[in-house]
């Protein structure tokens, strides 16, 4: 008899939303060490509320997008993103950032993948807008 095997969502091995949470909090940590993007988010640090809404909006957008009941309520990426001219340098150190925080929280080598997926499908959004 075979034994069913049961995949789990992205979203439940990203850890649920409590998951998801830290790892956010941790990639915002690290975009504001990493001397490449620092600069894009120093101008938040004065403004708690601003980095918390950031946070929230990024937490609801993952959780939505990786099979959470989240509804992400922030604007559309390329509204959002739009006058900051984003170069694919920056945003390929964005990428890095997550890959680290992901291996920090002990994520396996497919839930990286499927993450990156994500980031990368939305890419063309970000960039250069």
């Amino acid at each position: 008899m075979e034994t069913a095997v049961i995949q789990q969502s992205l979203y439940e091995r990203l850890g649920g939303g409590t998951g998801i949470s830290a790892i956010v909090d941790d990639i915002v940590e690290a975009h504001l060490t990493n001397p490449v993007i620092r600069a894009r988010f120093l101008p938040y640090l004065q403004r708690p509320e601003a980095v918390a809404v950031i946070k929230q909006h990024t937490c609801e957008f993952l959780g939505a997008g990786c099979g959470g009941a989240e509804v992400y309520t922030g604007k559309d990426m390329q509204s959002a993103h739009r006058g900051m001219n984003i170069s694919e340098a920056e945003y390929m150190h964005a990428l890095d950032d997550i890959l680290k925080v992901l291996d920090k929280h002990g994520k396996d080598e497919d839930t990286k993948k499927d993450v990156l997926a994500m980031a990368y499908s939305i890419k063309d959004q970000i960039i250069r807008v």
